[in-house]
């Protein structure tokens, strides 16, 4: 990766606050599962299934969870967790849940037999509670419930220590099972280890939260204090340390949820040490620059200035019909713009030393998923593109939230729930809702049809169950219509 950009670390860096580490084998649904997690408000990370012991080791673990994959374990080149993981989890007694392939790697690891089944499995099964079915994994749960199966492989073979779950055929140490699988749950309770061949953390699976806080709060004993409030304290305080008495931080704000929140939160940290530019590239929503302005300069008091770059952004844009290079003129753009305000707030308040980032986790498991054998893990990738040159350190107070988190952070933070819940709205705006070449006259069409839309989804309180929907501008096209009393024929 070229060096002329601004990094990251994919890495979060606090080893004191516990933890549930979630080990990635390439899942789609593995961020599923740190949702899950978060939402009992207790802290997770997500980690590579091929972290190394050492870096894992710093932590305060309260419990791991191996997560699904595509993979089969028998397979030459399939992931494995290292034996340096394993020792820690002996050593320390963490508790382990394994979730479909994790199961399996737990089976394969200790002795178990793993094979294909008859056929894939995908869908909705019913678990069934064998008479006797005492594992604290299940506890609280009717005789029968619904879950999501996703597998091919399956366990023939309990490894040694482990037994039934209690389900219809599966759990180390109890009872479980559906048609197509014989161990649907194993546990070995002196390991304390569990697994499951179903998907607790979908949606399909009605009662997957409640087992996976059987096993997080009941089993492995985590504490729920996973809380906004504190998380926005606890930055505050870091930020002053981190900043000093007289550093100064510089940040781009949009308007949409993220900037707003990170803006807010770091004012409240240094108050006006902190200078927010935003840019207006003629292509924002109606009224966009005037009512960021009045939300965060005059209501939550941000050093907020807003640059009239509209006429600059719509020159360059001036024939310009292919997206991409729309979004790199407007990305391009906005950076030169930005660093020249940057170079003004450093002429008034002297070099100004940090940079406020919007970075969500999501960007952070991005880097640092497993991805197969054959892909590199990123420890890094680029913020934005905003160049080195600037000498710039990031603070980045959002990178350990997910975005219902960070709606929660503004919640707390005192931001008006209207803010907090808007919908998602790309940065190059409307230029790229426009199918063509990007006009004055068309973003003001396009600028008016969306006030509109959004308009009657606030009436009709449909804005914040469908969370984005948008209008777009297509090419020139006329069709017959009525204009007062007579029939029209034209856009």
């Amino acid at each position: 990766m070229s060096e002329e950009y601004l990094q990251q670390s994919s890495q979060l860096g606090n080893l004191d606050r516990p933890q549930v580490a979630i080990l990635d084998f390439g899942s789609q649904y593995s961020h599923l599962i740190a949702r899950r997690v978060r939402e009992l408000n207790v802290y997770c990370e997500l980690y590579s299934c091929l972290v190394p012991a050492e870096e894992l080791a710093p932590h305060n673990i309260t419990a791991i969870i191996l997560s699904g994959g595509p993979n089969s374990v028998y397979e030459e080149g399939a992931p494995h967790v290292s034996q340096g993981i394993w020792d820690i989890i002996k050593e320390r007694q963490i508790p382990v849940l394994g979730i479909c392939y994790g199961m399996q790697e737990l089976a394969h690891v200790f002795g178990g037999k793993v094979a294909p089944g008859q056929e894939r499995e995908y869908g909705k099964a019913m678990v069934t509670r064998n008479e006797g079915c005492d594992s604290k994994l299940f506890e609280g749960l009717p005789e029968e419930f619904q879950m999501w199966m996703s597998h091919g492989d399956k366990l023939h073979k309990v490894p040694e220590g482990f037994k039934k779950a209690g389900l219809s055929p599966v759990l180390f140490h109890s009872k479980a099972g559906t048609s197509n699988a014989d161990f649907v749950a194993i546990e070995n309770v002196e390991s304390k280890m569990w697994g499951l061949q179903f998907h607790p953390e979908v949606t399909h699976s009605p009662r997957g939260a409640d087992i996976i806080k059987n096993f997080i709060v009941n089993i492995a004993g985590a504490k729920q204090d996973w809380v906004m409030t504190d998380y926005a304290n606890e930055f505050i305080e870091s930020v002053r340390k981190q900043v000093g008495e007289h550093g100064h931080v510089i940040g781009a704000v949009s308007g949409g949820v993220d900037s707003t929140v990170a803006a807010v939160l770091m004012n409240k940290a240094i108050g006006h040490r902190f200078h927010a530019v935003m840019v207006d590239n003629g292509c924002l929503r109606k009224d966009e620059a005037k009512n960021v302005l009045k939300r965060l300069r005059e209501d939550c008091n941000v050093d907020l200035r807003c640059i009239d770059a509209a006429d600059r952004f719509l020159g360059l844009l001036k024939g310009v019909t292919d997206p991409e290079r729309k979004r790199k003129i407007i990305g391009g753009t906005f950076i030169d713009i930005f660093q020249e305000e940057a170079d003004k707030i450093e002429e008034k308040y002297g070099h100004c030393e940090w940079l406020l980032q919007g970075t969500l986790y999501p960007d952070v498991i991005e880097s640092i998923s497993y991805k197969g054998p054959s892909a590199t893990i990123k420890t890094h990738h680029n913020v934005g593109g905003l160049p080195a040159s600037m000498k710039l350190k990031l603070i980045e107070p959002l990178r350990e939230l997910f975005k219902d988190e960070v709606r929660e952070l503004g919640i707390a933070l005192g931001i008006d729930e209207v803010s907090v819940w808007r919908h998602p709205f790309p940065g190059p705006g409307l230029a790229i809702r426009i199918l063509g070449e990007v006009t004055k006259k068309d973003c003001e069409t396009l600028r008016a049809a969306d006030a509109i839309m959004i308009e009657e989804l606030y009436k009709s309180d449909h804005y914040r169950p469908i969370g984005q929907a948008f209008v777009v501008l297509m090419p020139t096209v006329k069709s017959v219509g009525v204009m007062g009393d007579g029939r029209t024929y034209e856009n």
